[in-house]
């Protein structure tokens, strides 16, 4: 944990070691605010505790605000979701005893938050039956300080990562939050500007497109602006040859900002060869120029690959563009290291 803390750069993060059980590790937290056993890293005691999952990864800020502002209120306060399946009893001889009427009830979820002053009292009364064997925070609340607790109702991203297959769900959560938006910096002659109109346009039907149209060093104001609403993607379509030069440039950029340390960055260079593009030329060298670029980019989380728009014919460069949008889109969704410094052919 204080490696991870270390890597991602994380402040105000103090790494308490947990319990056997779910009730005595947020016992252990709770205490660091209060009690003496833990004064070399005694906390602020504050106003409003917040109790979250890490098997809940995708749990927006604003349930989050609700929970704590509701807890101010009412002392305690959890998000909660509609049941998706009837809950019902078995007898001992292993048949149907009674079922639940599903309309009546909710299943508890995470985030909960708790005036602290209520939820340790609770932990502190608690037997140790409660702290082996319950699961419930919101119900110590009420049995030990006689808190009504607010039922927040959640959103459909509170759902736990609980079996091997909800790994590969969360895995596609994430590449869908990250393929909303991607920026297009074109620096090609005037000739050439065509494709840097064309290309941004087929995109945004199926994303959110910043379009850049100078080079990167004499637009540093621009691309921090888009650094800062962290977009993972970056199309860079240029009529030199790989103009590894300049995508170097950007590749710094997204280092000094730590762009690429949460999370893959997808960065597609774009080589034209159109019938305006005279200076187009390409060769195993160049090939080979891309794929070690793409191997150290990798290093820093970086997944670089080549896309050629090839078009002899400018009444076929619409559906060209065309082509060449779709496998942006689809290296972009895909994320995938494997391909990294492949030259794909629209």
């Amino acid at each position: 944990m204080k490696t991870i803390i270390e890597k991602y750069g994380h402040k105000r993060v103090t790494v308490v070691e947990g319990g056997i059980t779910r009730h005595r590790s947020i016992f252990n937290g709770l205490k660091v605010f209060a009690e003496n056993e833990f004064s070399s890293h005694l906390l602020q005691k504050p106003e409003v505790v917040i109790i979250h999952d890490a098997v809940r990864p995708f749990v927006e800020e604003d349930i989050v605000s609700k929970v704590v502002m509701a807890a101010k209120e009412h002392g305690a306060a959890g998000a909660i979701r509609p049941l998706v399946s009837t809950v019902i009893a078995s007898a001992a001889d292993g048949c149907l005893d009674h079922s639940l009427e599903r309309a009546r009830y909710r299943a508890s979820e995470m985030p909960q938050a708790f005036l602290f002053d209520i939820i340790y009292e609770a932990y502190q009364q608690c037997t140790d039956y409660d702290l082996d064997y319950g699961t419930e925070c919101l119900h110590l609340a009420l049995k030990y300080c006689k808190t009504n607790a607010k039922l927040v109702e959640g959103t459909a991203d509170l759902w736990k990562v609980t079996y091997k297959r909800d790994l590969y769900a969360a895995e596609s959560i994430i590449k869908d939050n990250l393929s909303q938006q991607v920026c297009v910096i074109t620096n090609v002659k005037e000739t050439l500007a065509q494709v840097g109109f064309l290309l941004p346009e087929s995109l945004k039907s199926q994303i959110k497109v910043e379009a850049i149209s100078i080079s990167l060093s004499k637009n540093d104001s621009c691309l921090q602006n888009i650094f800062s609403g962290q977009c993972y993607n970056f199309v860079c379509v240029n009529d030199k040859r790989w103009a590894i030069q300049e995508t170097q440039e950007l590749v710094d950029m997204l280092e000094k900002l730590n762009i690429p340390l949460l999370c893959p960055v997808v960065l597609i260079l774009v080589h034209l060869d159109i019938p305006e593009n005279n200076s187009f030329s390409i060769g195993m060298e160049d090939l080979t120029t891309i794929k070690k670029f793409a191997r150290e980019t990798k290093k820093k989380n970086i997944l670089v690959y080549g896309l050629l728009i090839q078009c002899k014919d400018p009444l076929l460069l619409q559906e060209t563009v065309n082509s060449a949008a779709a496998l942006i889109m689809a290296l972009i969704k895909d994320r995938n290291p494997e391909l990294i410094g492949q030259l794909l052919v629209a």
